[in-house]
């Protein structure tokens, strides 16, 4: 009997290599070369493992890797596809292919999330942590088989079976561009302000939470593990509201109009400092003046003389008063 169990305990880590090569074969089409790249890439880091050296052990170094080879392989695919396409375009949509939601749903959909080891049982984090297990799939097959087969493994196995590149594409999923763009087009004031950061209860990994305001009327939040991924949520959150509730449009406008008011009223007179420097001249009619310098263009002109100019009467003394008086008297006489 005991026999028995000792072949079982030897079978039991060949078992789960064969269905882990047999799962890893109907995800990426091919049998791995060296599986341990492939195990490490299905390593969380909540598992705490360590190596012979006593280095933690997980996908993190994978996933570096990976989203670099993405970005290579992916934009090589999108330029090709996209023939004659502007550079915005392309690099808009290659950001679409490897976000990290996109990634995220992809795992889900081939069912990589399946064989993650992982201690964190959380549903909250699971696309974060199942796109970065993508990522590092990515890098496993880069070392492994090399960027040919990284090539061959998103154009013929995703790209042709599992994502419709042309509806990725064309779809807008930037909900922050598309209520900017909003905002612009009625020229209000739109403003995402960051909120205190915070943390999952589970996983301990930071929350970042984003308020839109449109004209200072609030708008709605939104959470993320990033800060863009935050800003996305509140900005879809508000596009929504303000198809659903016509008083929040109402409102955002109602405050447009109070402002632009107070904009247009001038606060006070700014005084000319050309008038402030003349004041010394005395206004008059136009009318009057002109009349004024005419009357003086027909005086007859005449020669500057001193008569007019007399010396002030100087004041008489006792004793000229009693001389005038004296000679009044003789010449009578």
């Amino acid at each position: 009997m005991w026999v028995n169990d000792i072949i079982d305990r030897v079978r039991l880590p060949f078992r789960k290599e064969k269905e882990l090569f047999s799962a890893l074969y109907d995800i990426l089409g091919f049998y791995p070369r060296d599986i341990r790249y492939y195990k490490q890439a299905l390593l969380h880091k909540s598992m705490g493992q360590r190596n012979e050296k006593g280095r933690p052990l997980n996908n993190e170094r994978l996933e570096f890797l990976g989203d670099a080879i993405l970005d290579a392989v992916v934009g090589d695919i999108v330029f090709r596809h996209f023939e004659g396409k502007r550079e915005g375009f392309l690099t808009n949509t290659r950001s679409k292919l490897v976000s990290r939601d996109t990634l995220g749903k992809l795992a889900k959909e081939m069912g990589v999330d399946q064989l993650i080891k992982s201690t964190d049982h959380s549903t909250s984090h699971n696309s974060y942590k199942n796109g970065n297990a993508f990522e590092a799939l990515v890098g496993a097959i880069y070392l492994d088989r090399g960027y040919d087969a990284c090539m061959r493994f998103m154009e013929k196995r995703i790209l042709a079976q599992v994502i419709n590149i042309d509806k990725v594409a064309y779809k807008e999923v930037n909900f922050k561009s598309k209520l900017l763009e909003w905002s612009q087009k009625n020229r209000v004031k739109l403003e995402i302000r960051d909120q205190e950061q915070s943390r999952d209860a589970s996983t301990g990994s930071p929350v970042f939470t984003a308020q839109v305001f449109i004209e200072g009327v609030e708008g709605c939040s939104g959470t993320g593990f990033s800060k863009k991924e935050s800003h996305q949520q509140a900005a879809k959150e508000t596009l929504q509201r303000l198809r659903r509730e016509p008083q929040f449009i109402d409102a955002v406008f109602a405050a447009k109009g109070d402002r632009t008011k107070m904009e247009e009223e001038p606060v006070m007179c700014v005084p000319d400092p050309e008038k402030e420097q003349q004041d010394f001249i005395i206004e008059q009619p136009k009318a009057a003046f002109v009349a004024h310098v005419t009357e003086l263009k027909h005086e007859p002109d005449e020669e500057l003389t001193l008569d007019d100019i007399t010396a002030t009467p100087r004041e008489k003394s006792r004793e000229d008063i009693i001389a005038e008086a004296e000679a009044a008297a003789f010449a009578e006489a």
